[in-house]
């Protein structure tokens, strides 16, 4: 048996793109068990041999190059086109042991080729998200309008694609979908004949519960997607409730009035650095002065840095997340009040799991509509997605604003009282 230990002192004796992979792993994995096959058949191991091993295979040696010189973005191109083979235990798992060595040792460096490449990627961070009216409708296009039959695979019934809310372990996916639409309900302070205006409204689940649950009215939900806006329209005239909530094509830089209520849930890490203020300014023009805004965004609680190069790619194309340090000065600057800030940190964790067992127990569904690549591809991006939320510093922000610091109750009682009121009626309508 050879190990990362004993092969770095053999650099003689073996390859040089092994002895470099022993290199950089040992230094990495420093617990866990994990088993690698290189491309030359080489087996080395590493860790402490503590937990349930992980086994991966190499197919070729430039995809040892490749995992090596800039896994941020490679591993995920390796993994889709079958060059990095699991043989025990799933992407997750190797995923999820990776990350977890690296929180274990922040301080550890990454090689010089992996720094530069990260540094470079930070430089040019802003020009890779200049999110304009047409190349955000193109992003949007690239991940949105793949097919509802597709995202029918794995979200629930109402077609919620964010964060779910656990207010208990024992939820369903279902119901922490309702149960996140209540809470925003509640701390949106939404009344019946409130004018709401939802940004990047998906499949509509949340405007119609506003007007159906809520009583809002009329509920405006904008999204760039031909797909959703489709289906939003479509199941608002099954509900009858075409008059009172109405989705539209339209960038919210474009929009016109004055609303009570803006909700947007999971738009702005579409949004772009370059255009915060662009954002801000349009939403403190469209609040009404008494209005209330709620802004629901995955963001980071460590430094600003770069987006992660294979989602970018290959999923969410200008996509970013934000620190609230980012955000901040152009809430500021748009004369906007924060008047409540909630962090929900394991949330989407649980979420990304429900949504990755549901696409692997229907995978066989998935290939048909596509292929087996891109059943790879999906769930490297939701294996990527979940690891990253247990063991890295990405979470959800809820940013509660307004244009006045007396808008919203002294104390947040308030929220619990509007839910229980919420939770009555949806007795009443049986959701």
């Amino acid at each position: 048996m050879n190990d990362g230990t004993s092969i770095v002192g053999r650099a003689s004796r073996t390859s040089l793109v092994d002895w470099a992979l022993a290199k950089g792993l040992k230094d990495l994995i420093k617990f866990g068990a994990l088993e690698v096959t290189c491309a030359s058949g080489q087996r080395l191991h590493f860790g402490d041999g503590s937990g349930t091993p992980v086994v991966i295979r190499f197919a070729d040696a430039r995809a040892q190059w490749a995992f090596m010189i800039d896994p941020e973005l490679r591993l995920g191109e390796i993994f889709t086109d079958s060059r990095l083979l699991l043989e025990q235990g799933s992407i997750y798992d190797f995923l999820v042991l990776v990350l977890s060595n690296i929180q274990a040792s922040p301080k550890e460096k990454p090689n010089l080729l992996t720094y530069l490449a990260g540094r470079v990627r930070f430089a040019t961070r802003r020009w890779r998200q200049r999110n304009t009216a047409t190349r955000s409708r193109r992003n949007v296009a690239q991940h949105y309008d793949l097919g509802d039959a597709l995202y029918a695979l794995f979200l629930d019934q109402d077609w919620q694609y964010s964060c779910a809310y656990f207010e208990s372990d024992d939820l369903t996916l279902e119901q922490a979908q309702l149960a996140k639409k209540r809470h925003i309900a509640a701390k949106l302070m939404v009344d019946p004949g409130h004018s709401v205006l939802d940004i990047g409204c998906g499949w509509g689940g949340l405007g119609l519960y506003l007007a159906e649950t809520a009583g809002a009215a009329p509920v405006t939900g904008i999204t760039l997607s031909q797909e959703q806006l489709a289906r939003a329209n479509a199941r608002a005239s099954e509900r009858g409730l075409s008059e009172r909530v109405q989705f539209k094509l339209q960038d919210y830089r474009t929009l016109d009035g004055q609303f009570d209520r803006i909700v947007s849930v999971g738009m702005f890490e579409h949004v772009g650095l370059s255009f915060y203020d662009t954002y801000f300014e349009n939403c403190a023009r469209l609040l009404q002065q008494d209005g209330v805004m709620l802004l629901h965004t995955i963001a980071c609680t460590g430094v600003p840095t770069q987006a992660n190069p294979w989602l970018d790619r290959y999923i969410f194309p200008g996509g970013y997340l934000p620190t609230l340090s980012e955000m901040m000065p152009a809430i500021e600057r748009a004369g906007l009040v924060l008047s409540d800030l909630e962090v929900w940190r394991l949330h989407y964790a649980k979420t990304l799991a429900c949504w990755r067992e549901r696409f692997l127990a229907r995978r066989a569904e998935a290939a048909a509509l596509y292929d087996d690549r891109f059943c790879r591809m999906w769930e490297y991006y939701l294996a990527f997605c979940e690891a990253a939320f247990r063991h890295e510093d990405v979470v959800v922000f809820q940013l509660q604003l307004t244009r006045r610091n007396d808008t919203v109750p002294l104390c947040r009682d308030y929220i619990d009282q509007r839910k229980q009121a919420l939770r009555a009626r949806e007795a009443s309508l049986r959701l």
